[in-house]
C-alpha cells in the first residue's frame, strides 16, 4: 500500500512515464524498468525513515474527509504550509499553488504500511 502513495507522487508518475517511453522505444527491457523501481522504492523509503528531519504543520479548510479500510484522506483548500527548520535553519510558510487550490492528503499507519 505504502509503495503505491509516493509511486503517485510526481516523482514517482515522472519515473513511470520516462521508463514507459524507454520501453516503448525498445532502449530499456520491462525487466529492468522493474528493477528500477524496485530501487525508487528502496530508496525512497529509506531517505523518508532516515534522512528528513524537518517537522511541519499546515492549516486550512476541510473540504472532504473519508476513512476507509485504515486509511484517512483529507481534502483540503487554501491550505498554508509551515516546515521548521528549513534548509537555512528558519522557518518556511508557503501556500498552496494548485490552480484549484485543493490539496489532498493521504495518511496511512506506519505500521500497517510495513506488512507489505
Amino acid at each position: 500500500m505504502s509503495t503505491l502513495l509516493y509511486r503517485e507522487s510526481k516523482l514517482g508518475n515522472c519515473l513511470v512515464d520516462s521508463l514507459d517511453e524507454l520501453i516503448e522505444q525498445g532502449k530499456l527491457s520491462g525487466e529492468l524498468a522493474m528493477k528500477v523501481m524496485a530501487q525508487f522504492d528502496e530508496c525512497f523509503i529509506d531517505k523518508l525513515e532516515h534522512k528528513v528531519t524537518a517537522k511541519g504543520t499546515f492549516k486550512g479548510s476541510l473540504d472532504t474527509y473519508r476513512f476507509c479500510d485504515n486509511v484517512w484522506t483529507f481534502i483540503m483548500s487554501d491550505v498554508a504550509f509551515k516546515i521548521n527548520p528549513s534548509i537555512n535553519g528558519s522557518n518556511t510558510v508557503f501556500r498552496d499553488v494548485r490552480p484549484d487550490g485543493k490539496v489532498k492528503f493521504v495518511l496511512v499507519d506506519a505500521k500497517l504500511s510495513q506488512k507489505d
